[in-house]
């Protein structure tokens, strides 16, 4: 038995996590593990040149995807920031959708147009990976407004929680304070998480960011609840922030989450991370939130053996190996679609850049 499963048994304190059934621990299980194999798949597609672009890798950082809209229920909006493969996945996505989309293919869930930063799915109520620093806090906060406004004043649908992810490198932009400032003005029900990877591109967050080893000062600067969380263990992100969601949902009120998690891949696929050693990435690697899980399923809770973990992994790079080869068949966007989406509403002569190019006709049209 490994020391995690002992400390496990040894421990009498009752977890909330210890009340889930094995199948919801298997079903986180098996998401972390799709995100996992996903972004290596991806890391060879952007290799290959068949993905362009910015391109921005989850791996290291699943417990914070799985284990917090594992907290929430369907029907909560979530916003994101531009790395976003892995909340999409965990969302409920189609893998064949959000491969396509980084591929720039119209079958992708953005039509191609949006790529790896900009993942949208509607009927998941995700509203979107962000690639502006900081973009999507007014977002998230407005999603919560639209959720109270709509269970409160129009006295339809019912209370709701918006998730709002942001990196530590976007918690010093002013739209940020902002939207805290507002949210806990009007008492709106959104959790801003953090998560803190501890570096800002390729810059330490002590370096950029003024009283770093206290973040929680500023949410509670505006009277927003705060805490801090262990990301690399998806029982103890359940644990702590289950009861947070209940609390944000029932009083309708917002908190401040700094989720304490690690990437293993660079900032972006181009780079060359000269700012870190590898024995700074292999001592977070020995605390791997998956083999965290895996060895709780198999120690703990005797739920999954050494073949069904096998069985998972190899079912897992089948779907991933699929999506590949759908998103390299998938065609590509009709150069008309340039035009398309681009106004919520749109209206004759609205842009005329549709049909005319500097006062001839659009060659593409």
């Amino acid at each position: 038995m490994t020391k995690a499963a002992t400390a496990a048994q040894g421990n009498s304190k009752s977890r909330l996590s210890d009340k889930l059934p094995d199948a919801k621990l298997l079903e986180w299980l098996r998401s972390m593990q799709l995100i996992r194999e996903f972004e290596t798949r991806t890391m060879q597609a952007y290799q290959q040149a068949k993905i362009g672009g910015f391109c921005h890798i989850y791996s290291g950082q699943e417990a914070c995807a799985v284990g917090t809209i594992g907290c929430v229920e369907h029907d909560d909006p979530v916003v994101l920031a531009y790395r976003d493969h892995g909340h999409a996945l965990a969302r409920g996505m189609d893998p064949k959708a959000c491969m396509a989309e980084m591929y720039g293919k119209a079958a992708g869930c953005a039509k191609g147009k949006g790529g790896s930063m900009h993942m949208f799915d509607k009927p998941n109520w995700l509203f979107g990976g962000h690639g502006i620093v900081g973009a999507q806090t007014p977002l998230g906060t407005g999603l919560a407004f639209a959720a109270r406004y709509e269970w409160e004043v129009i006295g339809s649908g019912k209370k709701k929680v918006a998730l709002c992810y942001l990196g530590d490198g976007a918690i010093d932009q002013g739209a940020f304070f902002e939207a805290m400032n507002l949210a806990a003005l009007y008492s709106l029900p959104v959790i801003y998480i953090i998560e803190n990877n501890g570096y800002s591109m390729g810059t330490a967050i002590h370096r950029h960011s003024a009283n770093s080893d206290n973040l929680l000062a500023r949410g509670e600067a505006f009277g927003i609840t705060s805490v801090k969380i262990d990301g690399l263990d998806i029982l103890n992100v359940y644990d702590q922030f289950k009861p947070l969601v209940d609390e944000c949902r029932d009083m309708q009120r917002p908190a401040f989450v700094d989720f304490k998690t690690y990437r293993y891949q660079g900032h972006s696929m181009s780079d060359p991370q000269k700012y870190r050693t590898k024995d700074e990435v292999d001592q977070y690697k020995q605390k791997d939130s998956i083999a965290n899980l895996l060895d709780h399923c198999m120690s703990v809770r005797n739920c999954i053996d050494e073949d069904g973990w096998k069985e998972m992994r190899t079912e897992i790079a089948e779907i991933v190996r699929e999506a590949v080869q759908f998103s390299e068949n998938a065609a590509d966007p009709d150069p008309s679609e340039l035009f398309t989406d681009v106004y919520a509403n749109p209206q004759p002569n609205l842009s005329p850049t549709a049909t005319y190019a500097h006062g001839k006709k659009n060659p593409l049209l």
